[in-house]
């Protein structure tokens, strides 16, 4: 059996869910032996431990220049001390123009087949991916687990899938058959859907694999080799799943370098030049806007990015407000906001939002919201486990910066003890509230668990000022509570101006941090916060040319 006869019920699925937008995951979220076998959590943290202080072999790449590797675990602020191959810039390019040529030439089925292989192979290495991903980037067990394993892998899936049916949605062949009266005009065609060339992923530290296998699946999809650069702080992660393609693609006869992996440090990266490069011809880019604005200024590339943004939350009434204080407060704790979709300004108009219980002011839900932080932060159960660590020292210092703003600190953030982690960099969410007409404050991004209770004057103004945001600034997610049908129609209208999506009304086991493969589109690619989505047609689209032929029919 083809690896594509094996994996094609699924991939029919991943097909039919891409159109239909409903539930579907081909990789069980949740760590249950039921799912992933008894001892598959004792073995994958194993696995991890058993990388630490070593060199990384897995990878089919050879000759290295060099070894090294920079990573720090957020929870106990101590080196991995695991080293990777390192490549010049100029090897890197030369491997993958060699491996393009046999790339390109498979069949869009055998590469589907190939790539979902090293899904299943990824799937297997779900809890190693984890306790990985925990120690690069500081998300919690149950986090790290998901975010980096079953829905990075959907995510994976996902691109696979679109890539594969736009890549048939023309005929390979056909004669066209033109009457003329006396005759025909008869021509054979083909079409033939060609790459454009190197692909270069740029890798984020919060989110290693999440944010980066939808680039890599989709343009290996494409027929297109990749480069993949992780951020210097968060690497294994993403290493296991390129060592995972490699396997599959060597067993398989074909040029494990279609995949490569391009290690830096930080002392020495290589971003810009590769970025730069003449050959280059696709980016995919998650992190800081300033960064992602140059590359997509850069002549002669495709760039698709995911940048910063400012998330609105817009209260306008509710039907309890405790619910809604909950979900907020656990969507601002989460990985300690740590998240691209992480709300940051929540618009409470001064005179208060209406409930069946009256009017709540202004005061009274912020200390609502501010009693269900601490109630999470405080549960020795959850809390260190929503908040996980704080990946970067920066945003740590960004959020004691923040007690400066020039607004009322209602909340300050603290520290809490992790009890498995002693020396776990930590923070808990800063509130602020600042009033409608400080705008310099609220319109840029506070990375980190930083929340802004904005006093506006009413709705009105509230929506004004999420969608002013949004345009200027960028937004990936908002969220929206209002029990008025107007109200509601208003805010998704305008925000759907600015290329916002609006989650509302949400109370219970669903944040608007949440963003589901197959369903919701992440990042809309229609503000500043980025110019491209998971995973629309254009996502794949982009990263091949249909090119014709034809030759008269002979008598």
């Amino acid at each position: 059996m083809s690896l594509f006869a094996k994996h094609q019920p699924v991939l029919n699925k991943a097909i039919e869910a891409l159109h239909s937008r409903v539930f579907f995951a081909a990789f069980p979220e949740h760590p249950a032996p039921a799912m992933y076998g008894e001892t598959a959590d004792a073995d994958g943290q194993a696995k991890f431990k058993n990388h630490l202080g070593k060199k990384f072999e897995e990878l089919k790449q050879t000759n290295p220049q060099s070894w090294g590797g920079q990573e720090e675990s957020p929870y106990t602020q101590e080196a991995l001390n695991i080293s990777y191959p390192l490549f010049s810039v100029d090897s890197l390019i030369t491997n993958s123009k060699t491996a393009f040529h046999l790339w390109r030439k498979v069949s869009a089925q055998n590469r589907a087949g190939l790539l979902m292989e090293s899904l299943d192979r990824a799937k297997k290495r779900f809890f190693e991916i984890a306790y990985a991903t925990m120690h690069t980037t500081g998300q919690g067990y149950m986090m790290a687990f998901q975010a980096s394993g079953p829905h990075a892998a959907d995510r994976a899936l996902e691109a696979i899938a679109a890539g594969y049916e736009e890549m048939n949605r023309f005929p390979e062949k056909a004669m066209w058959n033109k009457p003329m009266g006396k005759f025909n005009i008869q021509l054979n065609k083909e079409w033939h859907a060609v790459p454009k060339g190197i692909s270069l992923v740029i890798g984020c530290s919060t989110f290693p694999t999440w944010n980066s296998v939808t680039g890599i699946y989709g343009s290996l999809m494409t027929g297109n080799p990749v480069i993949v650069k992780p951020h210097p702080g968060a690497i294994l992660p993403i290493a296991i799943f390129v060592a995972e393609i490699q396997t599959v693609l060597a067993e398989n006869h074909l040029d494990p370098n279609t995949c490569q992996l391009a290690v830096d440090t930080f002392d020495k990266m290589i971003t810009q030049e590769l970025a730069e490069h003449r050959d280059v011809k696709l980016i995919d880019y998650t992190g800081n806007s300033a960064f992602g604005s140059y590359l997509e200024a850069l002549p002669g590339k495709i760039v698709f990015t995911e940048k910063t943004g400012v998330n609105s939350v817009i209260l306008d009434s509710v039907d309890d407000a405790d619910k809604a204080a909950a979900n907020l407060a656990f969507s601002v704790n989460l990985y300690s906001g740590q998240m691209c979709t992480a709300p940051q300004n929540f618009y409470i108009p001064a005179n208060g939002i209406d409930s069946p219980a009256g009017k709540i002011s202004f005061d009274d839900f912020a200390q609502k919201f501010v009693t269900q932080i601490n109630g999470l932060v405080d549960n020795p159960k959850a809390g260190p486990f929503v908040l996980g660590a704080i990946q970067n020292k920066k945003t740590s210092e960004r959020v004691i910066e923040s007690e400066k703003l020039a607004g009322k600190v209602i909340l300050k953030s603290r520290t809490f003890e992790n009890p498995q982690f002693k020396n776990a960099r930590v923070a808990t969410p800063i509130v602020v509230e600042v009033d409608a007409s400080k705008k310099e404050i609220f319109s840029k991004e506070l990375f980190g668990p930083i929340a802004l209770l904005i006093k506006t004057k009413n709705t009105a103004q509230s929506i004004e000022l999420a969608q002013e945001m949004a345009m200027q600034h960028g937004a990936i997610s908002c969220a929206a509570y209002t029990t008025d049908s107007s109200v509601k129609e208003r805010i998704a209208d305008e925000m759907a101006l600015a290329a916002t999506p609006v989650s509302f009304n949400l109370v219970g086991g669903i944040y608007m941090n949440q963003n589901a493969a197959f369903s919701d589109f992440h990042v809309t690619g229609g503000n500043p916060a980025g110019n491209a989505s998971f995973t629309n047609p254009e996502y794949v689209t982009k990263r091949f040319t249909w090119v014709g032929h034809r030759e008269p029919v002979k008598g």
